[in-house]
């Protein structure tokens, strides 16, 4: 910056300036002032400008909205809801809600979960057990503004898990017996030390009532889809989710439900593989699916080539078949079910042929899935040996009186064979001071134990529709699926 010159009133004699310098200075300092000001308005204007002018955002019709609970509320009709998304949405490549975006809602009513009532009644429970009946109606904008939406009610919540491919236990039959009482240690481990146990306890408490109040657990989730266009209005960039470091094991990473995993950077000569993330579009189930059936997928994260260039748009279609399904039958025989996907339909392109394998699937209403590396999807193997040796071995303690008739020891013995159907039998095995009566109490209960594990009919495997999947895909073409299409660019 130039210096300016001096005003005369502080000059004496002939160092005093002309009026034509003195003018010159003033009207530098004028153009300065001029010129600065505009830039300032316009750097803080120019943003604002943007943001006005950005586009309007409006989600379809039957855009999938993943939900879950994150705290237990009580079951109760007309009981608010505060849910999160579990996943994030996209529409047209670009994301418009990300993970964790609040959804409001209410339980509409509940009905009777009759399978539930009638299983825990063979056990002293005779809590009248529901199911809620939910509907949201607002989503809260990244901004914080309530954005009202229209959805359908949804009854089959459920907390739900992501199966992926495990590899499967090596050995004969007391080696896979060895791995399943390991596990179950370590849940029983967990459930005792593990986070959350105080909730646990009390849960346990309650489960030996006849009668307990009920709550939705956390966790919880449903998936609606909007019934009417939902105008979001000009939305900020939401702040990009974090991706963690890369693993040496690829599946590793779709524990995370919400990690954006990039398409593998392949040489020219090699075939592109992705991991799509997609929802099912048809129900299929080891129960009324046959092979052959149809079944299409929807991709619902866009994925990238190694440029950034989109390979997979969301809104993509996948289609195939079930190649494989198999009733549950008595006797503990589960159900099994396989099915994989041949062709991937980008929006304007042609189909292409694919050769893909399940990764992983979102599982839920009880369900606990295993599936191996070839994709086959069955039920998990319980455990046949020790729950029921113990519910036999408790059982059998009235027998030994003989021996010992201190009266502590005979109240010890009853109390554990009658323990099984929570407190009303341990008070009536106890309170009767019969063998009799104890140790039908302890049978009946290690019955109840034993009979679906050896003699009732086996677990199915089910995907409703809106599934989330996880897709390994690799193209049979060498070339890679890369749309020439601008408007399918990030």
């Amino acid at each position: 910056m130039p210096h300016l010159p001096e005003t005369p009133k502080h000059r004496k004699g002939p160092e005093r300036l002309t009026r034509e310098q003195a003018g010159a200075g003033l009207t530098w300092t004028y153009m300065t002032r001029s010129a600065i000001l505009p830039m300032l308005l316009t750097t803080l204007l120019v943003p604002a400008a943007a943001v006005s002018q950005a586009a309007p955002v409006t989600l379809a019709p039957g855009t999938q909205l993943p939900v879950k609970l994150p705290k237990h509320l009580p079951m109760k009709a007309g009981e608010p809801i505060r849910a999160e998304l579990l996943y994030p949405v996209y529409q047209n490549n670009e994301l418009i809600l990300p993970a964790r975006t609040v959804v409001n809602g209410t339980v509409v009513s509940l009905s009777a979960d009759h399978a539930r009532r009638l299983s825990s009644r063979l056990r002293a429970d005779f809590t009248p057990f529901h199911k809620p009946v939910v509907r949201f109606t607002s989503i809260v904008a990244p901004d914080g503004r309530s954005i009202p939406i229209a959805t359908g009610e949804a009854t089959n919540g459920a907390p739900v898990y992501r199966v992926v491919r495990t590899p499967t236990p090596k050995g004969g039959f007391i080696a896979r017996y060895f791995y399943l009482a390991v596990e179950y240690f370590d849940a029983t481990v967990q459930a005792i030390i593990g986070p959350g146990k105080a909730d646990r306890a009390l849960q346990f408490v309650y489960s030996q009532l006849p009668y307990h109040p009920e709550r939705i657990t956390a966790q919880t989730s449903w998936t609606v889809e909007t019934s009417e266009p939902v105008t979001l209005g000009a939305l900020a960039a939401p702040a990009p989710e974090p991706v963690p470091e890369p693993s040496r094991f690829r599946l590793a990473r779709l524990f995370h439900p919400s990690t954006k995993l990039p398409v593998h950077a392949a040489e020219p000569t090699e075939k592109p593989t992705w991991i799509l993330q997609a929802y099912l579009n048809d129900g299929i189930s080891s129960e009324t699916s046959k092979s052959s059936d149809v079944i299409h997928a929807t991709v619902a994260e866009p994925v990238l080539n190694p440029d950034g260039s989109v390979a997979v748009p969301t809104g993509s279609i996948l289609t195939g078949t079930v190649s494989q399904a198999k009733r549950a039958r008595k006797f503990d025989r589960a159900g099994t079910l396989r099915f994989n996907f041949t062709e991937l339909k980008l929006p304007g392109e042609e189909t292409q042929r694919v050769r893909t394998t399940l990764a992983g699937a979102d599982t839920s209403g009880g369900q606990q899935l295993d599936m191996n590396a070839e994709g086959d999807v069955k039920p998990k193997a319980q455990d046949k040996i020790i729950i029921p040796a113990l519910m036999l071995f408790l059982a059998s303690r009235p027998l030994d009186r003989e021996h010992h008739h201190e009266a502590g020891n005979v109240a010890r013995k009853d109390a554990a064979a009658s323990s099984g159907l929570g407190l009303i039998s341990l008070i009536v095995g106890t309170a009767a001071k019969q063998a009799n009566v104890a140790l039908g109490i302890g049978y009946y209960s290690a019955a109840l134990s034993i009979y679906p594990r050896f003699f009732g009919k086996g677990a199915k495997v089910e995907f409703p529709k809106d599934t989330r999947v996880v897709i390994e895909t690799t193209a049979t073409k060498r070339t890679a699926l890369k749309p020439e299409s601008s408007a399918l660019a990030r």
